[in-house]
Parts: structure tokens; sequence; C-alpha cells
């Protein structure tokens, strides 16, 4: 079996050999080398010590040296190079206790997680797979390296990972694996928030996103996003929906993907979107009413669906960009557009011009996740807005302040006083531009201006 390996890592590895030793590509490149994937980076093992891969490179960074990890730098790119090593005790169920090296290559590759991470290769031997992690990437399978317990048992956050790859990867996780996963997830409460978030956004992120359901399957969302868990549990009897709300909500996430894809947007859109998906329905399950035909209601639950995704994305230490952009589109995605350009350009001042193409998105997602209810005419009223939205752009109409053909300076050369009232005067001349938007020119303003707040 033959990879084609960077000229830089085959170059690290002969190096490595001339000296003595050994030195193997390993883990997830080799993977997704395998896969026919190109893999985002190259990670080397080798039987050298950390301070003997100093000696051998000129140019080296001790980015984890304690756990016998030197970067290379090759050029302006890094190379993580790790000693083969056996861990120790993990006693927080996240990182050993002590590392000890070995020079046994076997020895170094049973410590990994799953099968298929635990492959290696270098040109001379080929590839060094003691577990069969080739086989179970033919039969797509995540399973794990050894005894599943002691795996999970030392770092908890495997567990979310096996279901993070099998989503990546559209595989199956292996049934002893899985009962691993049962018993000792409850060991994720050690796992720090930021962990979790990484591998949550890589599966909502990931090839099959619906495998959040497997999470919930195997009690991880019980620990990690428990509020998942109640909208799997929250039915929706209405005309309008076919699915509880946590189906729902998968498939608005699968119908964010074709979306994203189709419009060949970034990872970070994909990201963005996929959580506003996940959280635009968070608050229905604690605003159902029934009424007395036993049909479903969630009123106000675009504003809890909002405070409640603040409050998760905050407790899962994300940035302060993120936040902000995921509450807005919540907040809006079930906003009600007229068919009348002074309305549009009102919605498109409140909700903000920049953040109306992502919400386009959600709502389409959203109805495409409903049942067949309406649904064409929904998708055309949708259509029409975008349409209406898209007029009023390419136009240049004045939907915001920066907009207006004047500013508070040229207020003050007219002769109004600095302060609070400048302010007024200009949302004042917005509201009437967004309505006609051909007074927006700089002497018509001041007119008004003057008109309206007495200036002569």
């Amino acid at each position: 079996m033959h990879i084609d390996l960077p000229e830089k890592v085959d170059y690290i590895l002969k190096k490595l050999q001339e000296q003595g030793f050994e030195a193997y590509a390993v883990g997830g490149c080799v993977r997704d080398a395998l896969l026919g994937r190109e893999p985002e980076d190259w990670d080397i093992t080798t039987s050298a010590k950390p301070e003997q891969v100093k000696e051998i490179f000129r140019r080296t960074i001790d980015t984890g040296i304690q756990h016998g990890t030197v970067t290379v730098m090759m050029e302006k790119e890094g190379f993580e190079i790790t000693t083969y090593r056996i861990d120790g005790n993990y006693e927080d169920g996240r990182h050993p206790t002590e590392v000890q090296f070995t020079s046994d290559l076997i020895e170094d590759l049973k410590r990994r997680d799953f099968t298929i991470n635990a492959m290696a290769y270098n040109q001379d031997e080929g590839l060094v797979d003691a577990f069969d992690g080739a086989g179970d990437l033919t039969n797509g399978i995540i399973r794990c390296v050894g005894n599943p317990i002691e795996r999970f048992s030392e770092d908890a956050l495997r567990m979310l990972r096996a279901v993070r790859f099998a989503g990546q990867l559209d595989f199956q996780i292996e049934e002893e694996t899985k009962q691993a996963i049962v018993k000792l997830c409850s060991n994720l409460e050690k796992i720090s928030a930021e962990r979790i978030r990484v591998e949550l956004d890589k599966l909502l992120c990931s090839r099959r996103p619906d495998h959040l359901l497997t999470a919930s399957k195997l009690g991880i969302t019980g620990i990690v996003l428990p509020e998942f868990d109640r909208m799997l549990a929250t039915g929706q009897n209405h005309p309008h929906h076919q699915y509880n709300v946590g189906i729902h909500t998968l498939k608005a996430i699968e119908h964010v993907h074709e979306q994203v894809e189709e419009l060949e947007f970034d990872k970070k859109t994909l990201s963005l979107l996929s959580w506003t998906a996940l959280l635009h329905d968070i608050g229905k399950p604690l605003t159902k009413t029934v009424d007395e035909e036993g049909i479903d209601h969630f009123y106000y639950h675009v504003p809890k669906s909002r405070n409640m995704a603040k409050d998760i994305l905050k407790r899962l230490r994300w940035d302060n960009h993120t936040i902000d952009t995921v509450c807005r589109l919540v907040q809006y995605h079930d906003v009600n557009f007229s068919k009348k350009k002074g309305k549009m350009r009102r919605l498109m001042n409140e909700i903000g011009v920049e953040y109306m193409p992502d919400l386009f998105i959600i709502m389409k997602a959203d109805i495409l996740s409903q049942s067949m209810y309406m649904r064409e005419e929904k998708l055309q009223n949708l259509q029409e807005a975008k349409k209406l939205f898209e007029e009023i752009r390419a136009a240049g109409d004045p939907v915001d302040l920066k907009m207006l053909e004047v500013n508070g300076v040229d207020l003050q050369e007219a002769g109004f006083p600095k302060g609070k009232l400048l302010g007024v005067i200009l949302n004042g001349l917005l509201e009437r531009v967004m309505e006609e938007p051909e007074l927006n020119q700089k002497d018509i303003l001041l007119a008004l201006a003057k008109e309206s707040w007495g200036k002569e």
C-alpha cells in the first residue's frame, strides 16, 4: 500500500532514519491519505527523544516537550514530531499523570483512540497497521484500540470524538465501543467546555450532522447538550410540522448544508449557520401549549430560543462575534417580510443588511424541514422577499445612518447644536428616506431638518 508523502514530510522521515532512528507519519494523516482525502496536518512519530530531534533539525519549537512533542519548522511550515510513548494513569479522565518514552512503535500505537487513527507509514516499510485500521476504514467502522472502557477512561472526550468521526466519515460505531460510551458518558462532565465545543462544531459541520441523534441515544447530549434531548422529546402536533422539534432541527441543519455547499461558502459560515439551525427552536420545549383541539402551539418561542442560544453558546465558550451573529439570526428566523419596499428597508435596518443573506438561508432551511402544508407558498414568499431585498441593495437605497447624505457635522454646520438632538434628527431623516429614498440628497435633508426641528 503506497501513500504519496509530501516532500517535506518525506525529508523529515529520511533525516531521522539517516541518524539511526525510526520515523513514521502517523494518525489522522495516514487515515485521510488512505481515504483519498487531503490531510490537513502531517504528524510524525519517532524513536528519537525530543532532545535528539532538536539536535538533528536546525529550527525547532518546544510545543509539548514534556509529552515528547517538538515542532520542526520547514520554511514557514511546522511539523509536530512526537517520541514513541506510553501514557501513565489518567486520574482526571483527560490527561496522563506522566508519560514514558519507549522504543517500540506498537506500544505507542496502542495508546491511540481508534483503530483508524492508529496506523503509521513510511516509504521504506509501508503501512504499519497492528489493529486493522485499514479494515475498519474499508468497512466504515469506528472501533477503539484495545479495550474501549480503558480508552474512554483515559480521555472521556474520545466518546464524543467517536460520534464526530462517525459524522465526518459517515461510519458506524462498533457495538462494544457504543456500549462503553453508554457506560462512561457521564465522565464527559470532566471535560472543558472548549474541548466539547470543538467536537460538537466538527460534528455539526460534518457530512452527517444527524449523528447528533447517535450522541443522544448513547447518552452524550444528556451531558453536553441536554437541551437537545428535550427537543427530541417535544412533539409538534400542528399542520405546519411533521417531526418532533429535535428531528425538525436536524433536518434544518441538513438543509443549511445543502445551501452552503451550493453557494460554496467557507467553513466559518457553515459553522455559524449550523449552530443557528441547531438553536433556532431550542426554546420550544419550554413554551409548548396544547389547545382544546389538541393542537400544539409555541407562543413566544423565538425570544426564549434567542436567550437560551446565548446561554448555551456562552457555556461552550464561543467568541462574542459568533454569539451575537447566531442570536441575531435566531431572533429573526420567524420574521414576516412585507412586500412593500419601505417596510423591507426598515427591516433591513433593524436586522442588519450584512445578516440578511444568512437569514434567508436559515428561513429556507426551516421551511424545508416543516410539513408540506403551504410549503410552496412559504418558499414563494421567501423568494419574493429575497428578490425585493436584492433590488433595494442593488439600488443603493439608504437603510442605515452610514448611507445618509448628511451627518452630524453637516447638521452642526447648518446651525444645530452638538448633543443628543443630532441623533434624533439623523434617525428622523433616516425614517423619511427609508420610505422615500429619492429624498436622500444633502440639500433636501438639511431643508427637512430645518423644517422639522426648527432651524430657519
